[in-house]
């Protein structure tokens, strides 16, 4: 019964899903709903049918027909089951794990006593219910129903709940990577903001609107948002880091068409951009450019990041720009993979004083 969590999956909260009418839920079972549970659930009836035909009637006298009739009862029983738990989903999040269980319990065996009971009634006599019940034989589809709905129940339950915990660590991971902003950058904007404050007051008031920008993009939930806000949001960084660098710092926007509703990671670009100045433009007594490509094709977003190196340095001041480097890179890949999964892609090259940075999304719209 397990399934394999969608792209959806991951762009979930962590520990909540928002009900429709605003409430905040944790997921009691998996959502049992779409078609690839459904499926599973159906061929784990089947398997249940075969295995309780067997044990009927044994693989000498098996009876095709004792096959048919048990399993059309488990599958009916399932996949009503099924439907009405998925229903009560939003409700079960809401409700002591408790009082969620025994409901689901509860109600697994309720729709288990009136499919057999409406099927001993079809079955009995001439099929128009004509004949008597057997108690013994509704007494042991409940104890079998009992049975199985516990089993099935609690291996529904773990899931769910290795699910939840795993989602909640992966948005407390994707919140702390995206929330680390360089201490040195928060002090040189401060050293700049206090020395334009009496010389240029409204050029410190807008370095102050661009900070506040920046923060509340880190400090905001991670989500996906809009390519033309991050785009923004790299726009306010680079303003500020010019008035500090000046002319040593150049910026060429290459960006293509894209869609009006294209949505990446937030704060995806803005440490790849401050990663280039720190290490690539900071270095260079002459500065250098940053190019940013964007483009967009009918399945993938390309982004493009390229900036000059210095070639020359000593080997501890390399060593440590390297691992600064892949920390940055890391910190984009990690978070890049818990939106999208194995489906996005980021590398990166150096060659001849030029290093680049390649990022490939699939296509939100």
């Amino acid at each position: 019964m397990k399934s394999t969590p969608s792209a959806s999956d991951h762009k979930q909260s962590a520990s909540a899903n928002t009900a429709k009418n605003g409430q905040i839920f944790t997921p009691f079972l998996p959502d049992l709903c779409n078609s690839q549970a459904l499926f599973l659930l159906v061929l784990v009836a089947e398997l249940m049918a075969l295995l309780l035909s067997v044990s009927h009637s044994g693989l000498k006298n098996f009876s095709w027909d004792i096959l048919a009739i048990i399993s059309v009862q488990i599958v009916w029983v399932v996949l009503l089951s099924a439907l009405v738990l998925c229903r009560m989903r939003s409700w079960l999040g809401r409700v002591s794990p408790l009082h969620a269980g025994i409901s689901c319990y509860g109600l697994v065996l309720a729709i288990t006593l009136l499919l057999s009971v409406l099927g001993q009634w079809l079955l009995a006599g001439d099929g128009l219910g004509g004949g008597s019940f057997d108690a013994w034989q509704l007494l042991n589809n409940m104890a079998i129903g009992a049975i199985l709905a516990g089993i099935s129940l609690r291996y529904l339950y773990v899931q769910q709940q290795l699910r939840n915990q795993q989602q909640a660590e992966m948005q407390a991971r994707i919140q702390a990577l995206q929330s680390r902003i360089r201490p040195h950058f928060l002090f040189n904007s401060m050293n700049s903001i206090a020395s334009l404050i009496a010389t240029a007051p409204d050029t410190a008031e807008r370095v102050v609107e661009d900070l506040s920008e920046l923060f509340r993009a880190s400090l905001a939930e991670p989500t996906l948002i809009p390519l033309a806000r991050e785009l923004k949001l790299c726009q306010h960084y680079l303003d500020i880091e010019q008035l500090r660098l000046g002319r040593r710092l150049k910026v060429d926007w290459q960006l293509g068409k894209c869609n009006d509703a294209l949505k990446i990671p937030s704060l995806m670009l803005q440490p790849l951009m401050e990663n280039a100045i720190f290490h690539g433009i900071e270095p260079l007594p002459k500065g250098g450019t940053i190019t940013l490509k964007v483009a967009q094709n009918d399945k993938l977003l390309s982004i493009v990041i390229i900036n000059p190196y210095p070639l020359v340095k000593r080997q501890s001041a390399l060593e440590q720009q390297a691992r600064h480097n892949r920390m940055a890179l890391d910190n984009i890949r990690r978070r890049l993979q818990a939106h999208y999964g194995a489906a996005a892609r980021l590398s990166s090259s150096a060659e001849n004083g030029v290093f680049t940075t390649y990022i490939f999304c699939p296509l939100n719209i």
